[in-house]
Protein backbone atom coordinates (compact mmCIF):
# COMPACT_ATOMS: atom_id res chain seq x y z
CA UNK A 1 0.00 0.00 0.00
CA UNK A 2 1.34 3.53 -0.28
CA UNK A 3 2.45 5.25 2.63
CA UNK A 4 2.06 8.42 0.48
CA UNK A 5 -1.69 8.23 1.75
CA UNK A 6 -3.56 9.51 4.50
CA UNK A 7 -5.34 7.30 6.53
CA UNK A 8 -8.89 9.36 5.63
CA UNK A 9 -7.86 8.41 1.75
CA UNK A 10 -7.35 4.67 2.81
CA UNK A 11 -10.50 4.51 4.26
CA UNK A 12 -12.45 6.51 1.47
CA UNK A 13 -10.95 4.38 -1.29
CA UNK A 14 -13.25 1.52 0.19
CA UNK A 15 -15.96 3.81 -1.28
CA UNK A 16 -17.36 2.60 -4.74
CA UNK A 17 -16.58 6.07 -6.31
CA UNK A 18 -18.56 4.98 -9.58
CA UNK A 19 -21.81 4.25 -7.95
CA UNK A 20 -21.57 7.77 -6.03
CA UNK A 21 -21.11 9.73 -9.39
CA UNK A 22 -24.23 7.84 -10.77
CA UNK A 23 -26.48 9.26 -7.75
CA UNK A 24 -24.99 12.99 -8.26
CA UNK A 25 -25.77 12.57 -11.90
CA UNK A 26 -29.48 11.27 -11.30
CA UNK A 27 -29.76 14.02 -9.26
CA UNK A 28 -27.84 16.58 -11.42
CA UNK A 29 -25.71 17.63 -7.96
CA UNK A 30 -22.76 19.04 -9.54
CA UNK A 31 -25.33 21.00 -12.10
CA UNK A 32 -23.06 24.27 -12.75
CA UNK A 33 -20.98 23.88 -9.79
CA UNK A 34 -17.48 24.59 -10.59
CA UNK A 35 -15.23 24.74 -7.13
CA UNK A 36 -16.95 22.67 -4.24
CA UNK A 37 -18.40 19.27 -5.80
CA UNK A 38 -20.61 16.84 -4.37
CA UNK A 39 -17.85 14.26 -3.41
CA UNK A 40 -15.82 17.12 -1.91
CA UNK A 41 -19.37 18.15 0.53
CA UNK A 42 -19.47 14.28 1.38
CA UNK A 43 -15.45 13.72 2.09
CA UNK A 44 -16.07 16.97 4.45
CA UNK A 45 -18.87 15.68 6.26
CA UNK A 46 -17.18 12.39 6.04
CA UNK A 47 -14.45 13.81 7.81
CA UNK A 48 -16.73 15.72 10.61
CA UNK A 49 -18.37 11.94 11.42
CA UNK A 50 -14.98 10.26 12.09
CA UNK A 51 -13.59 13.28 14.55
CA UNK A 52 -16.43 14.48 15.89
CA UNK A 53 -16.52 17.73 14.97
CA UNK A 54 -18.73 20.36 16.65
CA UNK A 55 -19.59 23.01 13.78
CA UNK A 56 -18.99 23.94 10.08
CA UNK A 57 -16.16 26.34 11.55
CA UNK A 58 -15.16 23.63 13.01
CA UNK A 59 -14.47 21.68 10.04
CA UNK A 60 -13.10 24.47 8.72
CA UNK A 61 -10.65 24.97 10.94
CA UNK A 62 -9.54 21.24 11.39
CA UNK A 63 -9.49 20.79 7.64
CA UNK A 64 -7.71 24.50 6.64
CA UNK A 65 -4.71 23.45 9.26
CA UNK A 66 -4.02 20.37 7.12
CA UNK A 67 -4.43 22.45 3.38
CA UNK A 68 -1.32 20.42 2.17
CA UNK A 69 -3.15 17.24 2.36
CA UNK A 70 -6.49 18.00 1.49
CA UNK A 71 -5.71 17.03 -2.14
CA UNK A 72 -4.22 13.56 -1.19
CA UNK A 73 -7.82 13.20 0.60
CA UNK A 74 -9.63 13.65 -2.35
CA UNK A 75 -10.71 17.24 -1.33
CA UNK A 76 -10.37 19.09 -4.57
CA UNK A 77 -12.59 22.20 -3.45
CA UNK A 78 -11.30 24.53 -1.13
CA UNK A 79 -13.00 24.65 2.71
CA UNK A 80 -15.15 26.95 3.39
CA UNK A 81 -17.87 27.33 6.16
CA UNK A 82 -20.09 28.91 3.98
CA UNK A 83 -19.60 27.00 0.98
CA UNK A 84 -20.23 24.23 3.28
CA UNK A 85 -23.38 25.43 4.49
CA UNK A 86 -24.94 26.45 1.11
CA UNK A 87 -23.99 22.36 -0.06
CA UNK A 88 -25.73 21.14 2.66
CA UNK A 89 -29.09 23.78 2.03
CA UNK A 90 -28.79 23.04 -2.04
CA UNK A 91 -27.64 19.56 -2.90
CA UNK A 92 -30.20 17.27 -2.85
CA UNK A 93 -30.16 14.68 0.23
CA UNK A 94 -31.40 11.90 -2.24
CA UNK A 95 -27.78 11.48 -3.36
CA UNK A 96 -26.93 10.42 -0.44
CA UNK A 97 -29.82 8.03 0.29
CA UNK A 98 -29.06 6.23 -2.38
CA UNK A 99 -25.55 6.08 -2.47
CA UNK A 100 -25.91 4.90 1.47
CA UNK A 101 -28.10 2.05 0.04
CA UNK A 102 -25.40 1.17 -2.67
CA UNK A 103 -22.71 0.71 0.84
CA UNK A 104 -25.45 -1.07 2.75
CA UNK A 105 -25.37 -3.74 -0.76
CA UNK A 106 -21.90 -4.15 -0.39
CA UNK A 107 -22.11 -4.73 3.56
CA UNK A 108 -24.95 -7.53 3.55
CA UNK A 109 -23.35 -10.08 2.21
CA UNK A 110 -20.08 -10.22 4.35
CA UNK A 111 -22.23 -10.57 7.27
CA UNK A 112 -24.54 -12.64 5.99
CA UNK A 113 -22.89 -15.59 8.37
CA UNK A 114 -22.94 -13.43 11.35
CA UNK A 115 -24.18 -15.92 13.88
CA UNK A 116 -27.59 -14.55 15.93
CA UNK A 117 -27.19 -17.79 18.23
CA UNK A 118 -30.72 -19.44 16.80
CA UNK A 119 -30.39 -21.62 14.34
CA UNK A 120 -31.97 -20.13 11.27
CA UNK A 121 -31.20 -19.87 7.95
CA UNK A 122 -33.61 -17.15 6.96
CA UNK A 123 -32.95 -13.68 6.97
CA UNK A 124 -34.22 -11.91 10.44
CA UNK A 125 -34.77 -8.04 10.56
CA UNK A 126 -35.63 -5.93 13.14
CA UNK A 127 -38.30 -2.96 12.87
CA UNK A 128 -38.05 0.44 15.57
CA UNK A 129 -37.93 4.19 15.38
CA UNK A 130 -35.62 6.61 17.19
CA UNK A 131 -36.96 10.40 17.83
CA UNK A 132 -33.92 13.26 17.50
CA UNK A 133 -35.48 15.93 19.43
CA UNK A 134 -34.78 19.31 17.69
CA UNK A 135 -35.25 23.16 19.12
CA UNK A 136 -38.62 24.16 17.45
CA UNK A 137 -37.74 27.51 17.06
CA UNK A 138 -34.46 26.32 14.76
CA UNK A 139 -36.45 23.48 13.15
CA UNK A 140 -40.37 24.97 12.46
CA UNK A 141 -40.65 22.19 10.03
CA UNK A 142 -39.88 19.33 12.35
CA UNK A 143 -43.02 19.97 14.32
CA UNK A 144 -43.69 17.57 16.75
CA UNK A 145 -45.69 18.87 19.66
CA UNK A 146 -46.64 22.33 20.75
CA UNK A 147 -43.06 23.58 21.83
CA UNK A 148 -41.04 20.59 20.64
CA UNK A 149 -39.61 19.32 17.08
CA UNK A 150 -38.23 16.43 16.70
CA UNK A 151 -37.32 13.78 13.47
CA UNK A 152 -37.65 10.26 13.82
CA UNK A 153 -35.52 7.84 12.12
CA UNK A 154 -37.30 4.92 11.43
CA UNK A 155 -35.22 1.81 10.33
CA UNK A 156 -35.27 -1.78 9.61
CA UNK A 157 -32.20 -3.74 10.62
CA UNK A 158 -30.55 -7.21 8.97
CA UNK A 159 -29.52 -8.79 12.75
CA UNK A 160 -26.80 -10.67 11.02
CA UNK A 161 -24.39 -8.12 11.44
CA UNK A 162 -26.92 -5.07 12.54
CA UNK A 163 -26.88 -3.52 9.15
CA UNK A 164 -30.03 -1.17 8.24
CA UNK A 165 -31.10 -2.40 5.69
CA UNK A 166 -34.36 0.32 5.57
CA UNK A 167 -34.44 3.88 6.59
CA UNK A 168 -36.92 6.57 6.42
CA UNK A 169 -36.29 10.51 7.98
CA UNK A 170 -39.61 11.68 9.40
CA UNK A 171 -41.01 14.98 11.08
CA UNK A 172 -41.95 13.71 14.97
CA UNK A 173 -45.85 13.20 14.29
CA UNK A 174 -45.94 10.19 11.83
CA UNK A 175 -46.52 7.06 13.80
CA UNK A 176 -44.81 4.03 13.66
CA UNK A 177 -46.77 1.59 12.16
CA UNK A 178 -47.27 3.68 9.11
CA UNK A 179 -43.64 3.26 8.17
CA UNK A 180 -45.11 -0.75 7.57
CA UNK A 181 -46.52 0.53 4.10
CA UNK A 182 -43.42 1.63 2.97
CA UNK A 183 -41.61 -1.88 3.74
CA UNK A 184 -40.39 -4.05 0.31
CA UNK A 185 -41.19 -7.66 1.98
CA UNK A 186 -39.38 -10.54 1.77
CA UNK A 187 -41.35 -14.10 1.60
CA UNK A 188 -39.58 -16.21 4.07
CA UNK A 189 -38.16 -13.41 5.89
CA UNK A 190 -38.94 -12.56 10.03
CA UNK A 191 -39.88 -9.44 10.99
CA UNK A 192 -39.30 -8.26 14.48
CA UNK A 193 -41.62 -5.48 16.02
CA UNK A 194 -42.95 -4.52 19.17
CA UNK A 195 -46.32 -3.44 20.07
CA UNK A 196 -45.89 -0.19 18.57
CA UNK A 197 -46.82 -1.61 15.39
CA UNK A 198 -49.55 -3.96 16.08
CA UNK A 199 -52.11 -3.17 13.16
CA UNK A 200 -53.57 -6.37 12.26
CA UNK A 201 -54.71 -4.96 8.57
CA UNK A 202 -51.09 -4.41 7.93
CA UNK A 203 -49.94 -7.34 9.67
CA UNK A 204 -52.06 -9.28 7.78
CA UNK A 205 -50.35 -8.01 4.61
CA UNK A 206 -47.08 -9.57 5.76
CA UNK A 207 -48.95 -13.19 5.47
CA UNK A 208 -49.77 -12.41 2.53
CA UNK A 209 -46.74 -11.65 1.52
CA UNK A 210 -45.43 -15.29 2.77
CA UNK A 211 -43.15 -13.60 5.40
CA UNK A 212 -43.24 -13.80 9.15
CA UNK A 213 -43.83 -11.58 12.05
CA UNK A 214 -43.02 -11.36 15.51
CA UNK A 215 -44.55 -8.59 17.93
CA UNK A 216 -45.84 -7.96 20.98
CA UNK A 217 -49.29 -8.19 22.09
CA UNK A 218 -51.22 -5.41 23.61
CA UNK A 219 -53.42 -6.24 26.95
CA UNK A 220 -56.92 -5.80 25.82
CA UNK A 221 -56.32 -7.81 22.65
CA UNK A 222 -59.64 -9.66 22.40
CA UNK A 223 -59.15 -13.36 21.60
CA UNK A 224 -60.65 -16.70 21.61
CA UNK A 225 -58.18 -20.28 22.44
CA UNK A 226 -58.41 -22.78 19.82
CA UNK A 227 -55.34 -25.18 20.76
CA UNK A 228 -52.87 -25.16 23.37
CA UNK A 229 -49.33 -27.02 22.83
CA UNK A 230 -47.70 -28.82 25.41
CA UNK A 231 -44.55 -26.75 26.39
CA UNK A 232 -41.79 -26.98 29.09
CA UNK A 233 -42.57 -24.59 31.75
CA UNK A 234 -38.58 -24.61 32.97
CA UNK A 235 -37.56 -22.74 30.04
CA UNK A 236 -39.53 -19.79 31.15
CA UNK A 237 -42.75 -20.52 28.71
CA UNK A 238 -46.21 -20.20 30.07
CA UNK A 239 -48.56 -21.17 27.25
CA UNK A 240 -48.70 -21.76 23.13
CA UNK A 241 -51.89 -21.49 21.84
CA UNK A 242 -53.60 -20.96 18.72
CA UNK A 243 -56.09 -17.93 18.61
CA UNK A 244 -58.51 -16.20 16.33
CA UNK A 245 -59.46 -12.51 17.02
CA UNK A 246 -62.57 -11.54 18.49
CA UNK A 247 -62.94 -7.95 17.77
CA UNK A 248 -65.08 -7.44 15.00
CA UNK A 249 -62.78 -5.06 13.16
CA UNK A 250 -59.68 -6.94 14.37
CA UNK A 251 -61.15 -10.25 13.41
CA UNK A 252 -61.92 -8.52 9.38
CA UNK A 253 -58.43 -7.32 9.06
CA UNK A 254 -57.04 -10.51 10.13
CA UNK A 255 -59.16 -13.58 9.18
CA UNK A 256 -56.39 -16.05 10.02
CA UNK A 257 -55.56 -17.76 12.78
CA UNK A 258 -52.36 -16.30 14.80
CA UNK A 259 -50.25 -18.12 16.94
CA UNK A 260 -50.21 -16.60 20.80
CA UNK A 261 -47.16 -17.08 23.15
CA UNK A 262 -46.77 -16.55 26.68
CA UNK A 263 -42.92 -16.04 28.17
CA UNK A 264 -41.89 -15.02 31.92
CA UNK A 265 -38.53 -13.04 31.48
CA UNK A 266 -36.06 -14.14 34.67
CA UNK A 267 -33.47 -11.03 33.86
CA UNK A 268 -36.31 -8.76 33.56
CA UNK A 269 -39.02 -10.49 35.95
CA UNK A 270 -41.55 -9.57 33.09
CA UNK A 271 -44.29 -11.56 31.23
CA UNK A 272 -44.29 -11.35 27.90
CA UNK A 273 -47.48 -11.73 25.55
CA UNK A 274 -46.19 -12.59 21.31
CA UNK A 275 -48.57 -12.89 18.47
CA UNK A 276 -46.97 -14.31 15.29
CA UNK A 277 -47.94 -16.00 12.13
CA UNK A 278 -45.23 -18.87 12.50
CA UNK A 279 -46.46 -21.99 13.93
CA UNK A 280 -43.19 -23.83 12.87
CA UNK A 281 -40.86 -22.63 15.07
CA UNK A 282 -40.63 -23.61 18.83
CA UNK A 283 -42.35 -21.30 21.25
CA UNK A 284 -38.88 -20.66 22.70
CA UNK A 285 -36.85 -19.47 19.80
CA UNK A 286 -40.23 -17.37 19.07
CA UNK A 287 -38.85 -15.74 22.23
CA UNK A 288 -35.46 -15.24 21.42
CA UNK A 289 -36.13 -13.80 18.10
CA UNK A 290 -38.18 -11.43 20.62
CA UNK A 291 -34.96 -10.36 22.64
CA UNK A 292 -32.78 -10.05 19.23
CA UNK A 293 -34.66 -6.91 18.51
CA UNK A 294 -32.52 -5.53 21.17
CA UNK A 295 -30.19 -5.26 18.47
CA UNK A 296 -31.48 -2.43 16.92
CA UNK A 297 -32.20 -0.36 20.50
CA UNK A 298 -28.51 -0.73 20.61
CA UNK A 299 -27.92 0.38 16.90
CA UNK A 300 -29.85 3.85 17.51
CA UNK A 301 -27.92 4.34 20.70
CA UNK A 302 -24.59 3.63 19.26
CA UNK A 303 -24.96 6.04 16.71
CA UNK A 304 -26.40 9.08 18.44
CA UNK A 305 -23.53 8.12 21.13
CA UNK A 306 -19.97 7.78 18.30
CA UNK A 307 -21.88 9.44 15.35
CA UNK A 308 -22.95 13.51 14.88
CA UNK A 309 -26.97 12.88 14.77
CA UNK A 310 -27.69 14.96 18.03
CA UNK A 311 -26.37 18.27 16.88
CA UNK A 312 -26.17 19.67 12.91
CA UNK A 313 -24.59 21.63 10.98
CA UNK A 314 -27.53 22.90 9.41
CA UNK A 315 -30.88 24.11 10.23
CA UNK A 316 -33.10 22.96 6.81
CA UNK A 317 -34.78 19.95 6.48
CA UNK A 318 -32.33 19.18 3.93
CA UNK A 319 -29.64 19.92 5.22
CA UNK A 320 -30.52 17.05 8.09
CA UNK A 321 -31.34 14.48 5.94
CA UNK A 322 -27.97 15.02 4.57
CA UNK A 323 -26.33 14.80 7.84
CA UNK A 324 -28.09 11.48 8.79
CA UNK A 325 -27.48 9.93 5.31
CA UNK A 326 -23.54 11.00 5.68
CA UNK A 327 -23.91 9.58 9.19
CA UNK A 328 -25.31 6.39 8.36
CA UNK A 329 -22.72 5.91 5.24
CA UNK A 330 -20.00 5.98 7.45
CA UNK A 331 -21.48 3.72 10.02
CA UNK A 332 -21.71 1.04 7.37
CA UNK A 333 -18.26 2.00 5.88
CA UNK A 334 -16.90 1.43 8.20
CA UNK A 335 -18.85 -1.97 9.44
CA UNK A 336 -17.30 -3.18 5.37
CA UNK A 337 -13.63 -2.05 6.43
CA UNK A 338 -14.05 -4.31 9.56
CA UNK A 339 -14.46 -7.44 7.35
CA UNK A 340 -12.71 -6.01 4.30
CA UNK A 341 -8.96 -5.96 6.83
CA UNK A 342 -10.31 -8.86 9.09
CA UNK A 343 -9.97 -6.12 11.63
CA UNK A 344 -11.00 -7.75 15.48
CA UNK A 345 -11.79 -4.80 17.33
CA UNK A 346 -15.18 -3.48 17.80
CA UNK A 347 -16.82 -0.26 15.32
CA UNK A 348 -16.59 2.22 18.27
CA UNK A 349 -12.94 1.28 18.57
CA UNK A 350 -12.15 1.25 15.16
CA UNK A 351 -13.72 4.43 14.99
CA UNK A 352 -11.86 5.70 17.86
CA UNK A 353 -7.99 4.88 16.47
CA UNK A 354 -9.03 6.55 13.29
CA UNK A 355 -9.96 10.00 14.92
CA UNK A 356 -6.54 10.36 16.41
CA UNK A 357 -4.90 8.98 13.26
CA UNK A 358 -6.98 10.39 10.45
CA UNK A 359 -4.03 12.37 8.97
CA UNK A 360 -1.28 9.90 9.81
CA UNK A 361 0.43 8.83 6.48
CA UNK A 362 1.34 5.12 7.05
CA UNK A 363 -0.87 1.80 5.86
CA UNK A 364 -3.92 1.13 7.65
CA UNK A 365 -3.05 -2.50 8.65
CA UNK A 366 0.00 -1.14 11.09
CA UNK A 367 -2.47 1.38 12.74
CA UNK A 368 -4.67 -0.96 13.50
CA UNK A 369 -2.30 -3.91 14.12
CA UNK A 370 0.81 -1.76 15.84
CA UNK A 371 3.27 -5.15 15.01
CA UNK A 372 6.81 -4.47 14.47
CA UNK A 373 6.95 -6.96 12.33
CA UNK A 374 3.71 -6.02 10.33
CA UNK A 375 5.59 -2.64 9.68
CA UNK A 376 8.70 -4.10 9.01
CA UNK A 377 6.85 -6.02 5.99
CA UNK A 378 4.35 -3.10 5.22
CA UNK A 379 7.64 -0.44 5.11
CA UNK A 380 9.24 -0.58 1.37
CA UNK A 381 12.11 2.63 0.89
CA UNK A 382 11.70 2.61 -2.41
CA UNK A 383 10.65 5.35 -4.69
CA UNK A 384 6.88 5.53 -4.66
CA UNK A 385 5.11 4.43 -7.86
CA UNK A 386 3.48 7.24 -9.69
CA UNK A 387 0.64 5.31 -10.46
CA UNK A 388 -0.01 4.84 -6.60
CA UNK A 389 -0.14 8.35 -5.44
Amino acid sequence: MNQGQTVFAQVMDHLPLPEFHKCVTKYQGDYRIKNFSCLDQFLSLAFAQLTYRESLRDIESCLRSQNTKLYHMGIRGKISRSTLADANEIRDWKIYADFAQVLIKIARPLYKNEDLGLELETTIYALDSSTIDLCLALFPWAKFRKTKAAVKMHTLLDLHGAIPTFISITDGKVHDVNILDYLVLEAGSIYVMDRGYLDFLRLYQITLSLAFFVTRSKSNTSFQRIESRSIDKTTGLICDQTIILKNYYASKDYPKELRRIKYYDKITEKTLTFLTNNFLLPALTIAQLYKCRWQVELFFKWIKQHLRIKKFYGTSENAVKTQIWIAVSIYVLIAVLKKRLELKDSLYTILQILSVNIFEKKPIQIVFAGDPEIMSKNETYNQLNLFDC
